[in-house]
């Protein structure tokens, strides 16, 4: 096989990662810690990042600043963002900028000057409409402040809001997960995050699992929630274009997330932060000591960084691809490894097309809605064909 052949110099993305939360939800194994007295320490650090990881003659289309939460930083911080991300990556002034938003943390007055720093994406955490829920999760917010941090996004001027919500808690019922739908739709985003909950090692919530201090939802009744979602929402008119991602139409889909599934080049800052530029992939300290004092030496905090094999870019091309609702597209499948996508699985394909899970015509490949269901599995079988 060749080696892949990407373009020269296509648009990047920038993922910021604020590492500080009020509190650790139960569920949360993203990095991050309680200490908001040293954000002015990590913003410095987080500057000088950014000029040593500048690279020339690209342009920036995408700025995502996530966490932790970042709307614990003033909206004069996260200016600062903007303006360090388009003196040292050329960001884009029609760039998608996206703000992840706590409700417990959101103003009217905030958002109002974030969107005057050029943020014009909101994401929400909402989680879940159900207080039950909520404190179950250890999330700081109550169900009446999701909703009033959807109406401040809304009165600040925001037409691009996305909202995150959580299913498959133990307790969780098809009414219960129904309320929650029908709520975010009332509130009409533009994007709907739908993710199943998982269970990380070394949280709260693992640890509590593992205790027995409650069971899990089953797998089948799981898999019942995410039908509903994808029913329930289709119905509504939102577009499944990911496995967890809902979109009011491919206008309103994440720039951003897509660039992770597509290969798109990106850039991560941040402690924990992960950037890519194919084959190389690299990732930051999971420490925000570590972090700091590798900038203060001059050096790029790294953690470490690998190169992608060419079976290995093929294998997540195969993962990511099938997570779309777009699918692998077999023209760029041959372009990019030099293979016949429907030749190379054609035994695997004609097998899962049978059983209802996957569909091919002569551009492309993707999964049913019941085959999302079973995508580890299509995808393990595929990556035992490729030698």
């Amino acid at each position: 096989m060749a080696n892949p052949t990407p373009e020269s110099n296509p648009s990047i993305g920038i993922y910021v990662h604020i590492p500080f939360c009020q509190s650790k939800c139960h569920y949360c194994d993203f990095y991050s810690i309680t200490r908001a007295e040293r954000i002015p320490d990590y913003l410095d650090a987080l500057k000088k990042e950014m000029q040593l990881s500048k690279i020339s003659g690209v342009r920036a289309d995408s700025l995502y600043i996530g966490g932790g939460t970042p709307s614990l930083l003033t909206p004069r911080q996260m200016g600062n963002i903007v303006d360090w991300a388009a003196a040292y990556f050329n960001l884009d002034p029609n760039a998608e900028m996206t703000l992840e938003v706590n409700p417990a943390t959101a103003t009217t007055r905030d958002l109002q000057d974030y969107a005057a720093f050029g943020f014009n994406r909101l994401n929400i955490g909402v989680q879940s409409f159900n207080d039950h829920h909520l404190t179950f999760l250890g999330r700081r917010h109550t169900a009446k402040q999701a909703l009033a941090a959807v109406k401040a996004g809304n009165d600040a001027g925001f037409t691009n809001i996305g909202l995150d919500l959580i299913f498959g808690l133990p307790d969780q019922t098809a009414g219960t997960w129904k309320s929650d739908l029908l709520q975010a739709i009332r509130l009409a985003p533009k994007h709907l995050a739908c993710y199943m909950l998982s269970y990380e090692p070394h949280t709260p919530l693992h640890a509590d699992l593992q205790s027995g201090r409650f069971t899990a939802l089953s797998d089948l009744r799981t898999a019942d929630l995410f039908r509903m979602a994808h029913d329930f929402l289709g119905a509504a008119g939102f577009e499944h274009y990911e496995i967890s991602n809902y979109a009011q139409n491919a206008r309103w889909r994440s720039k951003h997330n897509q660039k992770y599934w597509n290969f798109a080049p990106y850039v991560g800052l941040g402690p924990a932060a992960h950037g890519c530029r194919v084959p190389v992939r690299w990732w930051n300290h999971r420490s925000l000591d570590h972090y700091l004092s590798d900038i203060a030496a001059g050096r790029l905090p790294r953690a470490d960084e690998e190169h992608l094999t060419l079976e290995q870019q093929m294998i997540e091309a195969l993962y990511l691809g099938l997570r779309q609702s777009d699918g692998i597209v077999l023209a760029d499948f041959q372009r990019r490894f030099q293979s016949d996508f429907k030749l190379y699985f054609h035994t695997a394909i004609d097998r899962f097309n049978a059983e209802g899970w996957l569909e091919m015509d002569d551009r492309r490949c993707w999964l049913t809605m019941e085959g999302m269901l079973f995508l580890d599995r299509i995808v393990d079988e595929l990556i035992e064909m490729i030698s």
